[in-house]
């Protein structure tokens, strides 16, 4: 398809992610960009004199094509089949491998570029003719080659695909169940468990999508890059452009990432590591908890590993206003709070590394939940006032206190910015004014949200059968408030996600509350957690997705088919592999298994079943509670809002209009286990690219930062996998001082500050909440 990327010649301003304006203008203006005369776009078409209308962001000029072929068949059956298979491949490989300790996954971005080939080769071998059922079967027509692979087709493909790209949250918990509680509650109970989480979240992006797709201020950064591939991989031409092409450099990239992917990930690990001062002194306590990068701070700031670059998202995606937020939050809470929280041993974190992920006991090892675990699945409150009570890291309970402001930080800060605009676009009359794409996608038949409804009463029936039927211990009323906290928390969520490529969570209060409700049962919380926490992830997916086409302009209607057609096959099939593993695999989920199918994941979500439903919050936060103080965070989240909202409405065009609070806290969602290093390298590798790059070169920056982007993810994902398959699975690692020098640190051993009062067996009091 023929692309027109209209590039206007005036300096661009950024406010706060919400739009993109020309310099001293406060709106949108006429809505329109522009093509200077005989300007060439990156697919060899030449602009005119004329200014053309096209978005008034400047990312997604550079992305998305500002015209249409309506006639352009997208949901072809040649694409709805290789959707279906690859989306089967998918959800039956990474369901097997999610069981296995380290667990890699086939990515997007690689089943994006496979499904290009398959479908020039479905095109090139398919038979040129039209078919015709007989009368009694309808005489419809059809072809199997209707017209050459084209970009449309591959979108279908794509969202297919990413359906099951990640495995369902809720198989961990089935697992849990299975193994772990010994109350298996059968097949029937998990195909409705996990389609009812699927299929609701699908639902909820229907009817979300109003406010979180068609507004042209929801850009969705990380879905500019999945464009951009497909546009570069079927554009037909890229000539007369003075440089290389995108696919060209594309091409170059990806291998030359994949190439270099060997040194910091096989060949030199200690790259990847970079905690170069825990080196030189090993056994320097204050050294190894600042410097380190496993259970330190991480300051050294630099990494020379892609994949440790972008472990919190690709930075030449993420707009430079949210990397700033995000560079704000962690030097304030982890550079800065976290040390002070350490050294004044504040709840005994001295005892402890100064970051680990793991829940302790008083003896300085990891929490054993098992210990605590009663014989009818509830707590044995004898054995747990005999063993410990739960021990959180400095790094961990900052990341606790900044997810409780976090959960009322986005409901006050989407209310007070985005809600005159989110009630306008409720009773619809928004005064946003339509961008180009918006005005080529209402050529196509919309979904009518009865559609939406219908299947989201389908789908609160499965849930209620399931919770119901098959005794989980969760009333219905519990399921209810589970799918509510969905509902409430998909806006706020979403408008974060598009705005500033950061995927915000709710997994403590989805916790928390459980934990309060239903204290001392570990199953109803867990079984509540996942309907709430799986729930808003699918909506959140299927709402990227429906970005995807709006941008790529595929019918609503084909969208929703193949988004409600993947979404049900990949449950049934990641249903049917956990079922054939647990049938036919000896010794699975046991910690000496040979293929190290062990199950961590699984393992994982007991343990916090264990912490939050069988220990309880109260316990732990409540009054008379270590961590009571914690709570107050809620109310700090609820407040901070207000004065930068305040004085933004008193002074626009501030720059404290850039800050986000909701993102500044968020940046507590991957730490840990990520380290400062992982933070750093990510703000210095975005500083140079959306910031220095994007004002100096933009013309480089608009052709070719999308395409780099995602070169590095595709090289380094698919160097990852083969060092993973033919390395180090057959065990051929080298043993050398650059692949080992790091793991002979404090740091990797995971060493607290603090030894063992002198005396004792244990730090902490000798008693505590029971």
């Amino acid at each position: 398809m023929p692309r027109l990327t209209r590039r206007s010649s005036m300096p661009m301003t950024e406010f706060s992610g919400d739009m993109t304006v020309p310099d001293g203008k406060t709106t949108w203006g006429d809505g329109v960009g522009g093509a200077l005369k005989g300007s060439t776009d990156s697919d060899g078409v030449t602009g005119t004199e004329d200014w053309e209308e096209d978005s008034p962001y400047a990312e997604v000029r550079a992305s998305v094509s500002n015209i249409d072929d309506p006639e352009m068949p997208a949901m072809t059956l040649r694409a709805y089949l290789l959707g279906m298979i690859l989306c089967m491949i998918c959800a039956a490989g990474n369901t097997f491998l999610s069981f296995r300790n380290p667990s890699p996954q086939f990515p997007l971005l690689i089943v994006q570029i496979i499904a290009y080939p398959l479908g020039k080769f479905l095109a090139w071998s398919l038979p040129l003719r039209d078919y015709r059922l007989p009368p009694w079967l309808g005489g419809f027509g059809f072809s199997l080659n209707p017209c050459p692979f084209n970009v449309k087709e591959h979108t279908v493909i794509v969202m297919m695909a990413t359906v099951a790209i990640l495995p369902a949250y809720g198989l961990f918990s089935i697992t849990s169940l299975d193994l772990f509680y010994k109350t298996p509650l059968g097949l029937g109970f998990n195909f409705t468990y996990i389609l009812a989480t699927q299929m609701t979240g699908l639902t909820i992006a229907g009817i979300a999508r109003r406010f979180v797709v068609w507004p042209a201020s929801m850009l969705w950064p990380g879905v500019l890059v999945t464009t951009t591939i497909l546009n570069t991989l079927h554009a037909e031409s890229d000539i007369g452009t003075g440089g290389m092409s995108r696919q060209r450099f594309f091409l170059v990239m990806s291998v030359a990432a994949f190439l270099y992917y060997f040194l910091p990930g096989y060949l030199f690990t200690a790259l990847s590591y970079f905690s170069y001062a825990t080196w030189m002194a090993p056994r320097n306590h204050v050294v190894n908890q600042l410097m380190g990068v496993r259970t330190g701070m991480g300051m050294g700031i630099l990494s020379f590993d892609w994949a440790q670059i972008a472990w919190v998202g690709s930075p030449l995606a993420a707009p430079w206003w949210a990397q700033v937020n995000i560079g704000i939050g962690f030097l304030l809470f982890y550079w800065l709070i976290t040390p002070l929280l350490y050294y004044s041993n504040t709840w005994y974190t001295r005892y402890l590394p100064i970051s680990a992920i793991q829940p302790a006991d008083r003896f300085q090892n990891v929490y054993e939940v098992e210990r605590v675990l009663g014989t009818d699945n509830k707590l044995n409150v004898t054995a747990y006032a005999a063993y410990s009570q739960v021990y959180l890291t400095a790094a961990f309970n900052v990341t606790y206190m900044l997810a409780f402001a976090l959960t009322t930080s986005l409901i006050v800060y989407t209310a007070l910015v985005h809600g005159p605009r989110l009630w306008r676009i409720m009773w619809k009359m928004s005064t946003e004014p339509e961008d180009i794409h918006m005005k080529l996608m209402k050529k196509y038949r919309e979904v009518p949200d009865w559609w939406y409804a219908s299947i989201f009463g389908a789908c609160l029936a499965m849930g209620v059968v399931s919770v119901n039927v098959f005794k989980t211990g969760l009333p219905v009323w519990g399921y209810f408030v589970a799918i509510g906290m969905a509902w409430t928390y998909i806006v706020p969520v979403a408008i974060i996600f598009a705005m500033s490529n950061l995927e915000p969570t709710f997994n403590l209060i989805a916790e928390l509350i459980p934990g309060y409700a239903f204290p001392g049962q570990p199953i109803p919380g867990m079984v509540f957690k996942t309907f709430a926490v799986q729930t808003l992830a699918e909506a959140l997916y299927f709402t990227r997705d429906m970005k995807l086409g709006h941008y790529m302009k595929i019918p609503p209607r084909s969208m929703f088919i193949c988004q409600m057609t993947a979404c049900s096959l990949s449950c049934l099939v990641q249903v049917g592999v956990k079922e054939w593993m647990f049938n036919t695999i000896p010794d699975l989920c046991q910690p000496d298994q040979r293929a190290q199918l062990i199950c961590q994941n699984a393992y994982t979500s007991f343990t916090a079943s264990i912490i939050w439903g069988l220990i309880g919050p109260a316990r732990l936060f409540s009054k008379g509670g270590i961590y009571n103080p914690q709570l107050w965070m809620m109310l700090v989240g609820a407040i901070v809002p207000f004065p930068f909202w305040l004085y933004c409405r008193r002074y626009p065009q501030s720059i404290v209009r850039h800050i986000n609070p909701s993102i500044v806290f968020a940046v507590c969602l991957s730490i840990p286990p990520a380290s400062g290093i992982n933070i750093a390298s990510f703000l210095v590798v975005g500083f140079v690219f959306q910031f220095w790059i994007r004002r100096y070169y933009f013309a480089w920056w608009a052709r070719y930062n999308y395409v780099l982007s995602a070169s590095l993810d595709i090289g380094t994902v698919a160097g990852l996998l083969v060092i993973f398959l033919c390395l180090r699975l057959p065990k051929a690692d080298l043993n050398w001082w650059g692949n080992t020098v790091y793991e002979k640190t404090m740091d990797w051993q995971g060493e607290a500050r603090d030894s063992l009062p002198e005396g004792k067996t244990y730090f902490g009091p000798d008693t505590w909440k029971n």
